[in-house]
């Protein structure tokens, strides 16, 4: 049972509506970005290649998130910095970067800090970067590095996951071990395998300040209406 007492409309505010299917088509993101409208989401996230969105109407529309690097992090940090770029310049307010995962599993802290650093150099300090850690492959030792060499490089957030790596998502350990290492001065964003309510609420008890949600009607629907 959560601690939490978040309702319906609390929950939404923090989710990321995530469409990252590689055969995504341009009607699957405009029906994402109409249901997260109705679901009172903070924002949709969606690849690179789809930006700049097509116009869906006049109603205020939830923020606009993307991705770099993604989903294997295997990318030249100039390349993840370019694309980082581009998407910026196409509408995207957010931007979350895969790290080279294999160099923090290695311990190769310096890189990981540098690749980070790229591409919060070649966005700005005003866009929202979140950087994903692939927490699943990491040790806690390399968590709590890879978070704080984060932090080092000026990002907004660290997040758990990219949904695609056979290792698995998010879990409620790796949400707290990161929580407690950034120590409120950069928000933690759990992603990847949360399918219900209560798996949404597990995760904020532990500590995420966002959620990265493909099944998010789903999951508000468990939640009390606020």
């Amino acid at each position: 049972m959560s601690d939490t007492a978040l309702g319906r409309s609390e929950v939404a505010a923090m989710i990321d509506h995530t469409l990252l299917d590689p055969a995504a088509s341009d009607a699957d993101v405009a029906v994402l970005v109409d249901e997260a409208r109705k679901l009172g989401v903070y924002a949709v996230c969606v690849s690179p290649s789809m930006l700049p969105l097509r116009a869906t109407g006049d109603a205020p529309g939830p923020v606009l998130a993307t991705v770099a690097g993604f989903p294997s992090g295997k990318h030249h940090s100039l390349i993840k910095g370019a694309e980082a770029r581009l998407a910026v310049d196409q509408g995207a307010a957010e931007v979350d970067m895969v790290i080279d995962i294999g160099a923090a599993a290695a311990g190769e802290y310096n890189a990981v800090h540098a690749d980070i650093l790229t591409v919060r150099e070649a966005i700005g300090h005003t866009p929202v970067l979140k950087v994903i850690i692939e927490s699943a492959v990491l040790s806690d030792d390399a968590i709590v590095e890879t978070c704080r060499a984060a932090e080092r490089a000026g990002a907004d957030f660290v997040k758990t996951s990219t949904g695609f790596h056979p290792a698995g998502g998010a879990s409620v350990d790796a949400v707290r071990l990161m929580a407690q290492t950034v120590g409120g001065r950069l928000g933690v964003k759990a992603s990847g395998g949360i399918r219900t309510a209560d798996d949404a609420l597990a995760m904020i008890d532990a500590g995420a300040t966002r959620l990265g949600l493909s099944r998010t009607r789903t999951v508000l629907d468990g939640l009390r209406v606020t």
